[in-house]
């Protein structure tokens, strides 16, 4: 183990941040059209419901045959627009979801790569303690053979 592998390990953690950061920008961006679809989803809820109102109180009072025809028409082009508009906002909400997933997934892989550095860290410094530990000792050693050998010439 050395300072290469731990400088591959910075590398390669500096790419996994980057992979997780732009997977949180995309999922933003999803979120944001998810929202978007959301709302225009709503809106042509409400319009439905306005024109409803409408038109009930304009065949209340009276109304044609091709008047009808041509509400009845309209309304089912507004219910077929609605209609596509909720399997477009069930694809968006699956592509949040999935976009979620994938942050999750960066996320992990960002945090199992610093894990692994902090292992490799910390095994270089135990590394580094033992080998100066031992040059403790052979030091504490030498020096007490140099005062046994002193205290044999005196």
């Amino acid at each position: 183990m050395s300072n290469d592998s731990i400088q591959s390990l910075q590398t390669l953690l500096s790419h996994a941040e980057r992979e997780r950061d732009a997977a949180r920008t995309a999922m933003r961006q999803t979120e944001e059209a998810d929202a978007r679809c959301r709302a225009q989803a709503e809106q042509l809820q409400q319009y439905r419901g306005e024109y409803l109102q409408r038109w009930s109180t304009q065949f209340s009072q009276s109304g044609t045959t091709s008047l009808l025809q041509c509400y009845h028409g309209f309304s089912q082009r507004l219910d077929q627009a609605i209609e596509q508009q909720q399997r477009q906002c069930a694809s968006s909400a699956q592509r949040v979801a999935q976009a979620k997933l994938l942050v999750q997934a960066r996320e992990q892989r960002v945090a199992a790569v610093r894990k692994l550095m902090e292992r490799r860290l910390q095994a270089l410094q135990r590394q580094a303690d033992r080998l100066d530990q031992k040059q403790t000792d052979e030091a504490a050693q030498r020096a007490a053979w140099a005062a046994r050998a002193e205290a044999e010439h005196s």
